[in-house]
């Protein structure tokens, strides 16, 4: 027997709408012959490595200030939409590799990353929904019942904020429990903790982009202590129940002429490479830190290389700039020792097989991954199911406000209900 015809694609229907900061990105659609359909839409970035897969937008300067989408969407409707029409969902690989044969070019800039992951990350979900299982089952089997440990962003700084903190996210990660029910919990009430102490002390509790306050502090060892005092003031342990992560985003503050990283929002000074991995060391002895990512520029691949050496046993070094879910650089820094986990973003790359590829090249290395939204987000909870569907144990999707952030977390509490008991959290730091 042929295969059935129902799970072929029968449409593609694409639309531009809005993110989290009200600029438009792309949304799709795949139908397949028997009426099943998948959606997904795009997120998008404000601090953004220069080797991502190109976002397409259109340059219009009297639509959404140049940041329209209606090129991306076209490219779906008259370019791709033709040429997958009939096209087996289930054979995801296949789609997504055409996809890229169709687009042609090194970085997706002919057609558009968004316009790609779009209809890729729409094709995932039609046929998950083809065989009747979420979305999380069908890219990770049935044995996909690891839930990830959050890292919760509740300070904003750098290019996701309009304060004087240079750093970018000063995170929560509860890992006080085995089952996410409790940890995002915890979060919440520290969350709601560092904001009664924050107004205590006169300090603004407006949220940035990704729903962290965004207070006027004197710098980021400051921002550390408050997340310290609002951990315990919530009745939790630090080190043992809830650790901090910092993503510094250094590429945002360096810089490239004279090779320094400059506090450009706080103090002013200017630090070597060395000097700020010094910083960070005097930190990890004083704080419960866990993670920091990004914390040099996305080609310092040499103060990376000494940063790896000089504390890659203390803490987890997470390469978001610096890797941009691209295996090809994934596997510089695993040939280098550069770094010891990966930031996974689909829309760095732009298909899910690609990011699933980046995943198992880096887990079958030891290397950690944090699967992670984008500062302009949307309510589209895709990465929620990839968190568990490939074990990752780590997330990255904001604070425990602004809904675009809280579906993600709801997605998980549905998955963890769902699982009926299968599921489980494991902390990496304990």
């Amino acid at each position: 027997m042929g295969k059935s015809k129902k799970s072929f694609i029968e449409n593609i229907f694409a639309f531009e709408c809005l993110d989290s900061r009200g600029f438009p990105t792309v949304s799709a659609t795949v139908t397949l012959a028997d009426g099943t359909s998948g959606s997904a839409m795009v997120p998008s970035g404000a601090s953004t490595g220069e080797h991502e897969a190109h976002e397409l937008r259109d340059g219009d300067k009297k639509r959404y200030s140049g940041k329209g989408a209606l090129k991306a969407v076209a490219n779906i409707s008259e370019k791709i939409a033709p040429e997958l029409k009939g096209a087996d969902v289930l054979e995801l690989g296949k789609i997504d590799y055409r996809l890229i044969e169709l687009d042609g070019s090194p970085n997706k800039s002919a057609l558009g990353a968004n316009a790609l992951l779009a209809v890729s990350l729409a094709s995932a979900h039609a046929g998950a929904n083809y065989l009747r299982v979420p979305l999380f089952r069908y890219l990770g089997g049935a044995n996909a019942k690891k839930l990830p440990i959050p890292l919760v962003n509740v300070i904003n700084g750098g290019a996701h904020a309009s304060n004087s903190l240079d750093f970018q996210e000063f995170m929560i990660v509860p890992h006080l429990s085995t089952t996410f029910f409790e940890n995002i919990r915890a979060a919440s009430e520290i969350f709601h903790q560092l904001k009664k102490n924050l107004i205590k002390k006169g300090l603004s509790v407006g949220v940035g982009d990704e729903g962290g306050f965004a207070p006027n502090l004197g710098s980021a060892e400051e921002a550390i202590q408050c997340l310290c005092e609002a951990i315990e003031d919530a009745g939790y342990k630090t080190t043992e129940e809830v650790s901090i992560a910092l993503d510094v985003a250094a590429s945002e503050f360096l810089d490239k002429e004279k090779g320094v990283y400059v506090f450009k929002k706080s103090s002013g000074e200017a630090l070597k490479a060395q000097d700020l991995v010094a910083l960070y060391k005097s930190w990890l002895d004083k704080y419960p830190i866990v993670s920091i990512e990004d914390g040099l520029g996305e080609n310092d691949w040499d103060g990376w290389k000494h940063m790896s050496e000089e504390i890659g046993k203390q803490v987890q070094l997470v390469g978001d700039d610096l890797f941009v879910t691209n295996s090809e650089r994934l596997a510089t820094g695993i040939e280098n020792g550069v770094a010891n986990s990966i930031l996974i973003k689909l829309n760095q790359i732009g298909t899910v097989t690609e990011t699933l590829e980046t995943i198992r090249l880096a887990h079958d290395n030891s290397y950690r991954t944090v699967i992670s939204h984008r500062s302009g987000e949307t309510e589209d909870t895709s990465i929620a199911d990839l968190a568990v569907a490939v074990g990752s144990g780590q997330i990255k999707t904001g604070s425990v406000c602004r809904s675009e952030r809280v579906a993600k977390y709801n997605r998980l509490l549905w998955i963890e209900t769902f699982l009926g008991g299968q599921s489980f959290c494991a902390s990496p730091f304990i």
